[in-house]
């Protein structure tokens, strides 16, 4: 693992500095990559952005910067992205601050400018070495989601089609995943959208499926799983319901995708479930129809005066082993399954010890 401290000056950091909607954002004579292609976009609000700027102008110290060395000896931005971009804005006019543009400056303030040095740590090695770097270093700002730390590690052609597909805002899985009712959580921008598919289609691993696909030129095989899996949930579950966006459709689909099952009885049993005041967590129902295991339900618990009213009914006494124990030392149990029928009520409540209840729960 090599990691070297550099002392760039902006006119070195921005030269030839391009800001393209479609290409990205680069600088440092085209071997600095800012902003990947279909990377979030900049976020900086203006107080933040001018910030930077005051910054710099005042001689104040930068916070370190770092940049990741690719294979092909250019250089893309870890931590700093949105600090180098206020920069490159500024000088380049597409701002002003205090209605002063870098051009409205005088020559001396200009030069002052551009003759601030930034620290930067540059870092090169395995892609192991380069995550664990990533995963320990004190990242300031805008900080980076695990995701962002994987694309800065498994940059190519791969990464660069799949940003494309799913890591901006109306990108096109954005698109078909909110059309007819929205079926994911979370920010593309911040590549939310990218880590969740690629944790589908690889059973949570997704660092390996990146690894191993790195150098693919196309992420065709990402993109037709997705297709797949919206269409499928489309089918099962015609019927949209907001809860639909917290579901592990990966887990679903990758699992039931060849099994037949009815959408329409189904969706009399969701319906059911969704009214049932007993059902707490109501996006678990859609894994609930398919597996049937209630641990997805998260059912509503025995109030604490339906455990000692059951208590001291049993006089402390589990209904299974027959033994006596303290209330603390036992659970409360539904009598009749729920699964079954059985309520979430005083009358449908007996204490188990806790050895008996977890035996019973393990069944």
């Amino acid at each position: 693992m090599k990691i070297e401290l550099k002392r760039l000056k902006i006119r070195e950091v921005i030269a030839d500095y391009k800001d393209n909607a479609e290409e990205g954002v680069t600088a440092y004579r085209g071997s600095l990559d800012i902003r990947p292609k279909y990377q979030r976009e900049f976020v900086y609000k203006d107080k933040q952005r001018n910030a930077v700027i005051e910054t710099v102008k005042k001689g104040y110290p930068l916070n370190v910067m770092y940049w990741m060395k690719r294979e092909d000896g250019g250089f893309e931005v870890l931590d700093g992205q949105q600090r180098t971009i206020s920069i490159g804005q500024y000088v380049s006019g597409d701002y002003s601050i205090y209605e002063l543009f870098f051009h409205n400056l005088t020559k001396t303030e200009q030069e002052q400018i551009l003759n601030y040095e930034l620290m930067i740590y540059i870092c090169e090695g395995t892609d192991q070495e380069r995550l664990d770097w990533f995963q320990i270093i004190n990242i300031a700002g805008e900080k980076l989601t695990d995701q962002e730390i994987r694309n800065a590690v498994y940059t190519g052609t791969w990464l660069s089609d799949a940003k494309l597909k799913f890591s901006k805002r109306q990108c096109a899985a954005y698109l078909l995943a909110n059309q007819d009712g929205k079926l994911l959580t979370g920010d593309p921008n911040r590549q939310e959208y990218l880590e969740t598919v690629l944790s589908w289609i690889n059973d949570g691993n997704v660092r390996e499926y990146m690894s191993i696909h790195q150098h693919d030129p196309n992420a065709n095989e990402l993109w037709e799983y997705f297709l797949k899996l919206i269409e499928w949930v489309r089918l099962v579950f015609p019927v949209y319901r907001s809860e639909m966006s917290l579901v592990d459709w990966g887990y679903l689909y990758n699992t039931y995708k060849e099994v037949s099952l009815n959408p329409n009885e189904l969706e009399i049993e969701i319906e059911e479930l969704m009214q049932d005041e007993d059902v707490t967590k109501k996006s678990g129902v859609y894994p609930f129809v398919l597996t049937k295991k209630e641990k997805y339900l998260s059912i509503r618990a025995f109030t604490p005066n339906m455990k000692r009213e059951s208590y001291t009914r049993q006089k402390g006494i589990c209904t299974k082993c027959n033994q006596k124990f303290q209330l603390e030392q036992m659970e409360a149990d539904h009598i009749k399954l729920w699964s079954e029928g059985g309520r979430t009520v005083g009358q449908n409540c007996q204490m188990l010890c806790i050895d008996c209840h977890r035996e019973k729960s393990s069944r």
